[in-house]
């Protein structure tokens, strides 16, 4: 349990660390970026240049880049992670709500990919050389090939023309007067599309890993000691090989996370989902730069806590993991 503890604060000190790097990137790439929002408002006729220039000073646009540096890390203190300018507001409270959506997408994503891709590729390692592991392979490669952007295209033309499916939004006009179960029948609708692509996407993925995982496992000398001493396959299967290759699934579970938040912020976009794809495309336009700013750093913290509970859970699984990671940080610790 020491270790483990251990190696919680060390990745949560290094998770703290990308942050403030990502921070500090995307921060200064935004602010050194050509144009800018009140570039904009100068060629509206109707606005005057010392106007214009008034309000830029008023929102610290015209101090050095450091001290709005610090000025948004004191706004990120007080819970407001800067100021909109094409909103007029707060940031917060703009990004909180999308934080929400993009959650209930990616994290039901994740748990549909996983409930597939744990039995697909069990199976198709354990009948190797079948016709049915040929051919999950061979579906695996298919929708590897297919191009997500090209997927959320399809679906949405087949619900733009049939109608069999919502199209953009999380609820359907007026459905806030129905009754909780139809409420939560219309939710799940809704998330039809973005799920199936971002679950079409990653599948391959997880199935070649999980199959790559068990196979390993399913060849261990003892796997084949304890098939000769009679115990049955699906003992074997679950009971033998799956804990064995637990701990690599869950690393890939970290990094599922990560590409399926990646992937949705353009999934959104395409089927019109609101989270924190298509406000961060708008504000991109915009030339709105705490928007932009805000977007990223959660999208990195929501990547960065995935990861670390997948290293968590790995560290829980196998202590020698953690205690091998603490070996490893005194050491270069030690001058």
């Amino acid at each position: 349990m020491p270790s483990v503890v251990s190696s919680a604060l060390r990745r949560l000190l290094h998770g703290a660390l990308v942050l403030a790097a990502v921070s500090v990137l995307v921060f200064l790439l935004m602010q050194l970026a050509p144009g800018s929002y009140y570039a904009r408002m100068r060629l509206n006729p109707q606005l005057s240049p010392r106007t214009v220039a008034a309000l830029e000073a008023a929102q610290g646009m015209r101090a050095p880049l450091p001290v709005r540096y610090w000025r948004w890390l004191r706004s990120v203190a007080a819970g407001r992670w800067g100021y909109s300018f094409a909103y007029n507001a707060p940031v917060w409270p703009l990004v909180r709500a999308r934080v929400a959506h993009t959650l209930w997408l990616t994290l039901t994503a994740l748990f549909l990919a996983w409930m597939l891709a744990l039995p697909l590729g069990m199976w198709a390692a354990w009948r190797r050389g079948h016709w049915d592991s040929r051919a999950i392979a061979g579906g695996a490669s298919l929708l590897l090939a297919l191009p997500d952007v090209v997927l959320a295209l399809a679906l949405l033309a087949l619900a733009l023309r049939t109608g069999w499916f919502p199209v953009g939004g999380m609820h359907t006009l007026g459905s806030r007067h129905w009754d909780r179960w139809a409420q939560m029948r219309d939710f799940a609708w809704h998330l039809c599309l973005p799920v199936t692509v971002l679950v079409a996407g990653m599948l391959p993925t997880l199935v070649r890993h999980v199959r790559a995982a068990m196979a390993e496992a399913l060849d261990a000398p003892y796997i084949a000691a304890a098939r000769g001493h009679g115990i049955g396959e699906w003992r074997l299967v679950f009971g033998q090989a799956l804990p064995v290759a637990a701990n690599p699934m869950l690393s890939l579970l970290g990094l599922s996370f990560g590409a399926l938040l990646s992937g949705s912020l353009l999934v959104e976009v395409i089927l019109g989902w609101p989270g924190l794809g298509p406000l961060l495309w708008r504000a991109i336009l915009d030339r709105d730069p705490y928007v932009v700013v805000a977007a990223v750093m959660l999208s990195a913290a929501l990547l960065v806590g995935g990861n670390m509970l997948a290293d968590l859970g790995l560290a829980w699984t196998d202590p020698r993991l953690a205690t091998r990671g603490a070996a490893a940080a005194s050491r270069s610790a030690t001058p």
